[in-house]
């Protein structure tokens, strides 16, 4: 249902729709394909949907960062000739949501951050990937993807699972590089400063990025509304699809630009 389109800055990224733009940006380990379920808002908007650095198509990346990552999106909106855009980022997408905030605030017609997070402590950070790195040690890339989805998802449908599968694949060379980006990230001077409108979205039994790291953030930034989807993990847009749509439809509808 769309398109592979190539800039000269090679980034790989699907567009179709029409209306007003749209990004929809992966999380760790995806591939663009994964937000299929999101794919019918074409009906209303311009989708732009891009690979990150070192995820799906995208695999001589330079050097992987959040920053690097916000860069790339900013290089094809510009490419593309959008000066502004309706912006959602799951997880490490929503990481690089607020970094395209931080580097193009007037790009950002609303943010839509989806079970992600602000803030690693520093000592913390260096601690986790340690120990995600020993976790991974001499396991197969088949436990590996099975302990991943077990850690996604709340429930453990075949169905679930499937669909996991199917958009979740984890490049080995730049995985633990792009974990490490995303422990860097310390946004807690610029949450105060957006001031576009920002719907806050997180999952009651998420077990990657506990739901009240959302909440912390709601409160920091001003006039953001926040969902909480109850029995789901961290991937609401697979696991509530229906209403991770209806919510994400209804805060766009507010939130389009007066024609």
């Amino acid at each position: 249902m769309g398109e592979l389109f190539k800039l000269c800055s090679d980034i790989p990224y699907l567009r179709f729709g029409a209306g007003e733009p749209l990004v929809f940006i992966h999380g760790l380990g995806e591939v663009k394909e994964g937000w299929s379920n999101q794919f019918d808002f074409a009906e209303q908007y311009d989708l732009i949907i891009p690979d990150l650095r070192g995820h799906g198509e995208y695999q001589s990346p330079g050097e992987i960062s959040i920053k690097h990552f916000a860069d790339d999106i900013i290089t094809l909106l510009k490419g593309l000739g959008i000066e502004s855009a309706h912006i959602c980022g799951l997880s490490m997408g929503g990481m690089v949501a607020q970094e395209i905030y931080r580097q193009a605030p007037k790009m950002c017609r609303s943010l839509m951050l989806v079970s992600t997070f602000h803030y690693a402590p520093k000592n913390l950070g260096k601690l986790f990937l340690k120990y995600r790195q020993a976790r991974a040690e001499n396991k197969s890339p088949e436990v590996l993807r099975e302990t991943a989805a077990k850690i996604c998802l709340y429930s453990w449908t075949r169905e679930n699972f499937e669909d996991f599968y199917q958009f979740y694949r984890p490049n080995s060379e730049f995985y633990f590089k792009s974990m490490e980006a995303c422990l860097k990230v310390n946004n807690l001077g610029l949450l105060p400063k957006i001031n576009v409108p920002t719907l806050i979205i997180g999952g009651q039994y998420d077990s990657v990025i506990p739901v009240w790291v959302q909440l912390l953030m709601h409160k920091q930034i001003p006039h953001s509304e926040f969902v909480i989807f109850r029995n789901t993990g961290h991937i609401a847009k697979l696991e509530a699809k229906d209403d991770f749509n209806k919510v994400l439809r209804n805060f766009l509808n507010k939130h389009k630009m007066a024609s």
